[in-house]
């Protein structure tokens, strides 16, 4: 039998561990969704978007200018120009992660307007006035800050609106609210917490205006679906791409409202794999969709012999050059969710 003065002990130890930052921080945001295995929907999208950070944010690169006719806007984090690794890996290191070797980035604009006038992109003229948002931190050596300048230069050529967050002290992530690495720190799983919602931000840039987030229980329904439906070849772990992607569906969207949707992607050390559904929590998306009728895509990528670290192809470790363009295997699986879900 617990003595009394034993009794207030253990009492105190129970608050000082509901009181802790992190338990208030989970009771006050219940930001996770237990995943429902099923199948993607079709729904009533007015328009899509891409969004994602480091090798997900080359591969956001690739999604909107192979589709500018059907992508009306993109937000990057931590990644450089479209087509920076020029099917090199040594480029990819050291041009475009590092900059000891140069961007390219002429030839890189030369590249997007050549392929355009085959076809193989969608026109150039698409990418005129699309929104962009770029966000790089300050502490992130993982993809130098002259790299990401080459990015917003990019865009720029081709008369992009395009919104610069570099003000931030974040190491190599995807900053979010939710995030469990300190802001300044490189670590997994690259989710860091500056105190900022980045996410507020650029949806604003992207849709012009957003309500308030859900900072409640989440309303919608996370499924977690076969990416091998999607896949080119018909198995996804092929393309190193997981067998299974999550899309967070808001009630508002299920009920058959018009919802815009946005696809978002992970970085290298990030997929399901790697974190289990970390991104696809604590991105401070899911939020953001329940009140301003936002489908929200996770596609997942993940590990293979030619790509350790699950990264997005964004340098041809596939071994086909098409990549970034329209056929390419990762580029046209992740079109096809896509393709389903808006109808």
């Amino acid at each position: 039998m617990r003595t009394p003065l034993r009794l207030a002990a253990t009492l105190a130890t129970v608050l000082l561990l509901l009181l802790s930052p992190a338990h208030v921080a989970a009771a006050s945001n219940p930001y996770t969704k237990t995943p429902v295995s099923g199948s993607l929907g079709r729904y009533d999208v007015s328009a899509v978007y891409v969004a994602g950070v480091s090798s997900g944010g080359y591969m956001v690169t690739q999604l909107q200018v192979a589709y500018s006719a059907r992508i009306r806007g993109a937000a990057v984090f931590a990644a450089g120009p479209y087509y920076c690794a020029q099917n090199n890996v040594a480029q990819a290191l050291y041009g475009c992660g590092d900059n000891r070797y140069p961007t390219n980035l002429s030839s890189l604009t030369a590249y997007t307007r050549t392929w355009a006038s085959y076809g193989w992109v969608d026109g150039v003229g698409n990418l005129s006035g699309q929104p962009v948002y770029v966000f790089h931190g300050g502490n992130d050596t993982t993809v130098k800050r002259s790299v990401t300048d080459d990015l917003v230069r990019y865009y720029q050529h081709f008369g992009a609106s395009v919104q610069y967050d570099s003000g931030s002290a974040a190491g190599h992530a995807w900053v979010t609210p939710y995030g469990t690495v300190g802001c300044t720190v490189t670590a997994a799983p690259f989710l860091n917490d500056c105190g900022t919602d980045p996410q507020g931000a650029f949806l604003r840039k992207l849709l012009g205006s957003v309500a308030a987030p859900n900072t409640g229980p989440l309303g919608g329904t996370l499924v977690r679906f076969s990416q091998d439906t999607y896949a080119v070849n018909g198995w996804a772990n092929g393309l190193s791409m997981d067998s299974s992607g999550f899309a967070y569906v808001p009630a508002s969207c299920a009920a058959g409202q018009s919802c815009r949707l946005l696809v978002a992607l992970h970085g290298c050390l990030q997929g399901h794999g790697r974190v289990g559904t970390a991104f696809v929590d604590r991105a401070n998306l899911n939020q953001y969709a329940d009140t301003n009728r936002l489908l929200v895509l996770y596609p997942q990528a993940t590990t293979s012999t030619a790509n350790p670290n699950g990264c997005w192809d964004w340098w041809g470790y596939l071994g086909a050059t098409n990549y970034p363009i329209k056929g390419g295997a990762q580029v046209e699986t992740i079109m096809n969710m896509v393709r389903r879900l808006d109808g």
